[in-house]
């Protein structure tokens, strides 16, 4: 077996932060992010253990705006601006080859970052009342978490197994819509890119 597996025990004796709950989130709550399928199958399992959103069911992604509209607000008419929106922007690759961090998280960095920032752009021109994440972190680099706990020790731990299986290389051509309910995110709707 890879020794770099991420699904080998962790030999730091370090548990989970339990007390780490995430961002708090209420059933109707949605998100558009594009799921990393090729990405998954490389984190998933510290992803599993070590980030708050895979707890709640959520997949590899990078996020293109969280929160996004209620579920009951988001009829017919929102869905096909919603639609032609993403339609609008070509399908593109991005490549993960290095990690990078914010204070208790790390994550994989996209590159190029500029289409993932369209698409945002794009989302919150028509929904300025929707800012990235409340507004609350200013311009945020786009990322895909692998983990916002366990501490500084297990980020070091877990960057160091990933710099030997990188890069990954992924293909980006929908974005999905994601509702929260019943405790956890679950896929809605999915939007291709380029159509």
């Amino acid at each position: 077996m890879d020794s770099t597996s991420s699904t080998e025990a962790d030999p730091l004796d370090e548990r989970r932060d339990e007390a780490a709950e995430g961002w708090p989130v209420a059933a109707g709550t949605t998100a558009l992010s594009v799921p990393v399928p090729e990405v998954d199958a490389l984190v998933g399992a510290w992803r599993a253990r070590y980030d708050t959103a895979a707890r709640s069911g959520g997949s590899a992604h990078l996020t293109v705006l969280f929160p996004f509209l209620h579920r009951d607000l988001i009829a017919a008419p929102e869905r096909a601006e919603l639609a032609a929106l993403f339609a609008a922007h070509p399908p593109f690759t991005l490549t993960f080859a290095r990690c990078g961090s914010f204070p208790g998280v790390l994550y994989l960095v996209p590159e190029p970052a500029a289409p993932l920032r369209a698409l945002t752009a794009a989302v919150t021109g028509r929904w300025p009342s929707y800012p990235p994440y409340g507004g609350l972190f200013g311009d945020l680099e786009p990322h895909l978490t692998v983990a916002n706990c366990g501490g500084a020790r297990t980020h070091r731990h877990i960057e160091e197994r990933l710099a030997g299986r990188l890069p990954v290389t992924a293909r980006v051509s929908t974005v999905d819509l994601v509702v929260h309910q019943a405790g956890r995110w679950q896929p809605w709707l999915t939007f291709p890119l380029g159509r």
